[in-house]
């Protein structure tokens, strides 16, 4: 009785270059809700609301998008944004840039109770990080996909490091599937 172990994407944390460079105090004069304070922090500060995200746009040209659910919501938001920058005057705007997605966290939930000092043991130390008194949950580190994995005792899963949902529910199944072998699910 094998079910896929569902994976909800909590964020999406991807980049691109839209320009060579920016004007960002321009950009916050002209975008409205734009925030940008370069004592505070080296880029500007944009969020929309549908789908949700939020950027940060840099002198660079580069922008990184976060707060997305989905890889398919990142390209529509930074399309959007590329359009907005366009309409409010910026003419090189690459139109459709690369989007390269950097991380993605992802939640999942096994359904059971785990004793974290069990799981610590059976995992193997080598590839686990558990200190329960700084932190309640056990950090599992995944070489393929390259993923960490926080256990918690609930049973409850947070997978981050993911560069696709594919890569984050593969995640997800290997620890489900080293818990049902060493019985501790």
């Amino acid at each position: 009785m094998h079910m896929k172990s569902a994976i909800d994407i909590v964020n999406v944390v991807a980049s691109t270059k839209l320009a060579d460079t920016f004007d960002l105090p321009r950009i916050e004069a002209e975008l409205k809700g734009a925030e940008y304070n370069k004592a505070k922090f080296p880029g500007l500060i944009y969020r929309v609301k549908t789908p949700k995200a939020a950027f940060l746009i840099f002198t660079s040209g580069k922008v990184v998008c976060t707060g997305s659910k989905n890889v398919e919501d990142v390209r529509t938001v930074i399309t959007t944004l590329a359009k907005k920058l366009k309409s409010i005057g910026f003419e090189k705007i690459d139109m459709e840039p690369e989007i390269h997605v950097q991380n993605i966290v992802a939640s999942a939930d096994l359904k059971s109770d785990l004793n974290l000092n069990a799981v610590a043991l059976g995992l193997g130390l080598e590839n686990i990080e558990y200190e329960p008194e700084q932190f309640p949950g056990l950090v599992y580190r995944i070489k393929v996909p390259k993923v960490v994995v926080l256990i918690f005792s609930s049973g409850k899963l947070v997978i981050t490091g993911g560069k696709s949902p594919e890569e984050c529910e593969e995640g997800a199944r290997i620890v489900r599937m080293q818990l049902e072998n060493m019985g501790l699910l």
